[in-house]
């Protein structure tokens, strides 16, 4: 990929293109919707093993993303290993103390109170799998240069989409932890410090005593969330 800075416009036939029916749009639509709602972040996680392989091909899904000039600028830290799990929670859970001591402002913790959600954050170390997001502003070429990268937020969470969505797909539950802030990824990762870590995403199986809010299973109807013209 790093090939592709200061290359010329090179356009190829789009290829893999499956053209649907009506029919079959109306159907397609309607099953990834249902797929879509049977998603729920989860915060009591099981510490059943999950094989690398599964996390592997599903970073390579979310590395399908689109993003700005196709610079691709996000990088997956993936964490299993018990000790680094243990500071990440303990360093964490120190950002949290201060938010949910007073950081947050008490608007933000009313609109966090149907959730459920304090300091306590046992699910960075019970689950197999940590996953620290990086964006970069800048990449290296193929050259050697450094090239600025474009759209770095929206691109990042674009993928972390992709991420999400390839998980579930593989039967496995996910949280999205933002502790802020995040800094210390950065050396845990052994990452540069002008890669910004952007979400902490929690993978593995939920406990079989997992419980969700209920305030989590309300979501707006399509007049809320759209208009069309």
């Amino acid at each position: 990929m790093d090939r592709q800075f200061d290359t010329a416009f090179n356009p190829i036939p789009l290829p893999d293109y499956q053209e649907q029916s009506i029919v079959e749009m109306r159907q397609s639509a309607r099953r990834f919707h249902d797929f879509v709602c049977r998603r729920h972040t989860v915060r009591d996680f099981s510490p059943r093993p999950v094989p690398r392989e599964i996390i592997q091909q599903c970073i390579l899904t979310a590395g399908q993303a689109p993003s700005g000039a196709n610079h691709q600028p996000w990088h997956f830290a993936v964490i299993g290993d018990e000790a680094k799990k243990k500071t990440i929670r303990e360093l964490a859970e120190a950002e949290e103390r201060e938010f949910y001591n007073g950081r947050a402002g008490e608007e933000w913790l009313r609109a966090l109170k149907p959730i459920g959600t304090d300091p306590a954050k046992p699910f960075l170390e019970t689950a197999p799998w940590l996953i620290c997001i990086f964006g970069a502003r800048r990449s290296r070429g193929g050259d050697g240069r450094m090239y600025r990268n474009y759209y770095v937020p929206e691109s990042v969470s674009i993928a972390t989409g992709f991420l999400i969505l390839a998980l579930h797909n593989a039967g496995l539950a996910t949280l999205t932890h933002t502790p802020a802030p995040m800094g210390f990824l950065n050396q845990i990762c052994e990452r540069p410090k002008d890669e910004k870590p952007y979400i902490l995403l929690v993978a593995g199986y939920p406990d079989e005593n997992a419980q969700i809010p209920k305030a989590a299973t309300m979501k707006k109807p399509l007049e809320q969330i759209a208009t069309f013209f």
